[in-house]
């Protein structure tokens, strides 16, 4: 089999799963069909590039499943002409499928290998309204204005207060919380004027946030 009909016949099982699931929003499966999944996984792990299992990448980092990664997408209900800023860039996989949607997207991440491997994907998908830094996220992003989307895929204990302050009134934050020493689950956290509507969403793999900027990767 052709790495090209790999591609297709993952998506194709993709489709089923969601539409299993109740997920069917056209322009969200577009932009996941058009972003080439195989650019973000590493070749030992490529017959799971469409498989809802977690895959290792550098610094001890993961890719999460494409399930995973669409069924946070469809909950953060992504516009054109938004302007989203992502807390974890980890392969960029989502960074790009966001970057499909979305008019600008900001990803940091505190490791600077991943950063110039995800920078790289960017460029080679042609996607330029897609910025990658390496920053710490445990702090907030000042200087950046305000957001329409935050998602945030490194957990915290509570919401992090210094993200919602930059959500524009209307919009929206998806953030993993630890609920208990073994249990993290994704929030969606939505702002209305000075008032926060929470609803939990769904179990979530990460970790808790480690602050700083790494000093060797």
């Amino acid at each position: 089999m052709t790495a090209r009909l790999a591609e297709k016949e993952g998506f194709a099982a993709l489709v089923l799963r969601l539409r299993a699931e109740g997920i069917s929003d056209l322009d969200l499966l577009t932009a996941v069909e058009q972003t080439q999944r195989s650019l973000f996984v590493p070749p030992q792990f490529s017959d799971d590039a469409y498989s809802s299992r977690t895959i290792p990448i550098e610094c001890g980092s993961f890719l999460e499943g494409i399930d995973f990664v669409v069924r946070i997408l469809h909950h953060l209900k992504l516009k054109p002409g938004q302007r989203v800023l992502e807390v974890g860039t980890g392969s960029g996989f989502t960074a790009a499928v966001m970057g499909r949607l979305a008019e600008r997207v900001l990803s940091i991440d505190r490791y600077k290998t991943l950063t110039t491997a995800a920078q790289r994907r960017m460029e080679s998908l042609g996607l330029r309204n897609v910025v990658i830094r390496h920053a710490d996220g445990s702090a907030g992003m000042q200087g950046e204005g305000t957001f329409d989307r935050i998602l945030v895929t490194a957990a915290f204990n509570a919401m992090p207060r210094f993200y919602t302050d930059q959500l524009v009134s209307g919009g929206s934050m998806i953030a993993p919380l630890m609920i208990s020493e073994n249990e993290c689950r994704m929030v969606r956290l939505t702002k209305t004027g000075s008032r926060f509507e929470r609803e939990e969403l769904f179990e979530a793999p990460y970790l808790p946030i480690v602050p700083r900027l790494a000093s060797l990767l």
